[in-house]
C-alpha cells in the first residue's frame, strides 16, 4: 500500500524520447482512447445493425477526432487558462506544440465540455454535408465513448494532472507530500464504465433515435458532478458559487440542456424506432 501512495515517486510521467521528441504516457492514452473508439464503433453498427457504411464511420471518425481537439483546447482557454487574454490576441498560439524557450511540450489544457461542444458541431456538420442521420451518429458515439474516456482519465492519473482533494483514504497518493484523493481513477470509474454500463442497458429499451445520446449526457453530467467533490478545484479559479467547482457549475448547465432536449426530442422527433 506504501507503493502506491508514493507512486509518483516512482513514476514519470515521460513513456520513451524518441529523436529528442518526449512521449508522454498521457499522449499514449490517448491514441489508445481513439482508437478503441473507432473499434467500438465498428463493433456497435454490426451489432445493432446501425445503417453506416464503414467508409462513411472511417470518414466522420476523422471529423469528430478534429472537433473535439479543436473544442477541448479551445474551450480550455475560454474556461479555465489564466492567460485567456493572451491567447486571444495571439490564437495562433493556441495550438503551438512548442514553449516560448522553443522546447516541444505538446498541447496541455483540454476542456471535456469544449470537447463536446466541438464533437457536436464537428457533427452536425458531417451529417449535413454527407446527408447522414444525425440522432444515429450521436447514438453510435454514446455508446462507444465511455470505455474509450476510461484511457483519457487514466492519462490524466499517469501525466500527474488533475489532482484529487487532500485526503486520508487508506487508497490515497501523495502529491508533493499530501495525500488526496486519486479522483483521475474515480472519473475513469463513474464516467467511464458505470456511464457505458448504463448507455448500452438503454440500448435494449431504446424508443427513439437521439435517446441513447441523451442519457450519455445525462449519465455523465451526474457522474462528473459526484467526481468533482473528490477532484481539486482547477487552479486559478477555485469554487465558482455554493461550494461548486467550475466543473460542478458546468455538469449543472450540461445536465439541465440533456433535461429538456429528452423532452423535447421524446414529444418531436420524427425517427421513432420499430
Amino acid at each position: 500500500m506504501e507503493f502506491w501512495r508514493q507512486i509518483y515517486m516512482h513514476f514519470d510521467v515521460v513513456a520513451f524520447s524518441i529523436f529528442g521528441f518526449k512521449v508522454h504516457w498521457y499522449g499514449i492514452m490517448y491514441v489508445i482512447a481513439l482508437l478503441l473508439a473507432l473499434v467500438l464503433a465498428k463493433f456497435f453498427v454490426k451489432k445493432f445493425q446501425f445503417d453506416i457504411r464503414d467508409k462513411i464511420l472511417d470518414n466522420y471518425f476523422v471529423w469528430a477526432e478534429i472537433g473535439v481537439i479543436l473544442g477541448a483546447r479551445v474551450g480550455y482557454v475560454l474556461i479555465y487558462d489564466a492567460n485567456t487574454a493572451y491567447y486571444l490576441t495571439h490564437p495562433w498560439q493556441i495550438f503551438n506544440p512548442f514553449g516560448r524557450n522553443g522546447e516541444f511540450i505538446g498541447i496541455r489544457g483540454l476542456s471535456y465540455h469544449g470537447a463536446i461542444v466541438g464533437f457536436l458541431l464537428a457533427t452536425v456538420l458531417f451529417c449535413k454535408k454527407y446527408k447522414q442521420n444525425l440522432w444515429l451518429f450521436l447514438d453510435l458515439a454514446a455508446l462507444s465513448v465511455p470505455l474509450a474516456y476510461v484511457f483519457g482519465r487514466v492519462g490524466n492519473f499517469l501525466n500527474q494532472e488533475l489532482f484529487g482533494r487532500v485526503s486520508d483514504v487508506a487508497w490515497g497518493i501523495y502529491v508533493e507530500g499530501i495525500l488526496r484523493h486519486p479522483s483521475q481513477l474515480y472519473e475513469a470509474f463513474l464516467e467511464g464504465f458505470v456511464v457505458f454500463i448504463v448507455v448500452f442497458l438503454m440500448k435494449f429499451k431504446q424508443s427513439f433515435q437521439g435517446e441513447l445520446a441523451i442519457v450519455y449526457a445525462g449519465a455523465y453530467s451526474l457522474a462528473r458532478f459526484v467526481c468533482e467533490f473528490y477532484r481539486e478545484p482547477d487552479f486559478g479559479i477555485g469554487f465558482v458559487a455554493w461550494g461548486l467547482s467550475m466543473g460542478q457549475i458546468l455538469s449543472l448547465l450540461m445536465f439541465v440542456v440533456v433535461f429538456l432536449s429528452y423532452f423535447y426530442l421524446k414529444t418531436k422527433i420524427k425517427f421513432k424506432l420499430s
